[in-house]
């Protein structure tokens, strides 16, 4: 009996492994390289689609959901294809847009004024996500503009959560991984899961993250994690992507029922992966 469980527990496993090998090969990358006259621009984008879904999408059977992912500040947008291979591997439109430029000025910090003094970069990454999305509706007609999904590490976290704010009709979701500096958004129509790093180098501002009060009543999924911040993104290791993957995978998933959600925030639900140390 023994020996049967083991076979079978085998075979789940190679089919698994089939499953994710042929949803990788499944999806297309693209690179679109835009220019904003008005700002003076470049803005590229990668993107990442199912082939099956696009087709079905193009024929009238489908609408693609669209998620666009901002990339930490100095990472490269096509450092997240981890996410983008979930989001795709479900049908969406992806879109991994770079939000810095090597020149742009550098991030400074200044205490007591908004957002550390940021609120521009944020203006900025704002700018170029509105912008993105005007060029991809004439390139994918047949994707879903009106429900967004805003994802974002680090900094493009809160070029996320700022965007979110500002454009409340148009984010349905919202997933960040270790965003700092801008407030979470509250609201009852918003679905927002959040990884938070273990990192002694990159801590939270004050007042970022909702209280448990708010969490319970917004329905926000908070992961606590013991990941190094630097960790999420392509750069990171196996074991910490495939438990980001495994969670997103289920927050997107069709159930009602949040179960990451935890009243506790100290309480870890991700499990220790063993830390690494920063990058360079």
């Amino acid at each position: 009996m023994k020996r049967a469980f083991a076979v079978f527990a085998c075979v789940c496993a190679l089919v698994g492994s089939v499953y994710f090998i042929a949803s990788k090969w499944a999806i297309r990358h693209e690179t679109l390289n835009f220019f904003d006259a008005t700002r003076q621009r470049p803005i590229s984008v990668d993107l990442a689609v199912r082939r099956d879904y696009e087709m079905k999408a193009d024929a009238g059977y489908w609408r693609l959901p669209v998620a666009i992912i901002s990339n930490g500040n100095t990472v490269k947008n096509t450092e997240y294809s981890f996410l983008a291979n979930v989001f795709a591997a479900r049908g969406y439109l992806v879109a991994s847009i770079q939000q810095d430029l090597p020149t742009d000025p550098p991030l400074m910090t200044k205490v007591g004024l908004p957002y550390v003094g940021r609120r521009e970069v944020y203006e900025k990454g704002e700018a170029n996500i509105l912008f993105a999305l005007g060029q991809l509706k004439k390139l994918q007609p047949n994707a879903d503009y009106n429900h967004l999904t805003l994802v974002g590490h680090s900094n493009g976290g809160d070029i996320a959560m700022y965007c979110a704010k500002h454009h409340p009709k148009l984010v349905s979701k919202i997933v960040t991984l270790d965003n700092l500096r801008v407030p979470f958004v509250l609201s009852d129509k918003l679905k927002i899961l959040s990884f938070r790093s273990k990192d002694p180098n990159f801590k939270t501002d004050p007042g970022v993250l909702p209280t448990a009060d708010q969490i319970k009543a917004e329905g926000i999924d908070i992961v606590n994690t013991k990941f190094q911040h630097t960790d999420m993104s392509d750069r990171g290791p196996e074991s910490v992507k495939e438990k980001i993957q495994a969670t997103l995978d289920h927050f997107l998933s069709d159930s009602t029922t949040s179960e990451l959600s935890p009243v506790n925030t100290d309480k870890p639900i991700v499990a220790d992966p063993g830390l690494t140390g920063p990058y360079p």
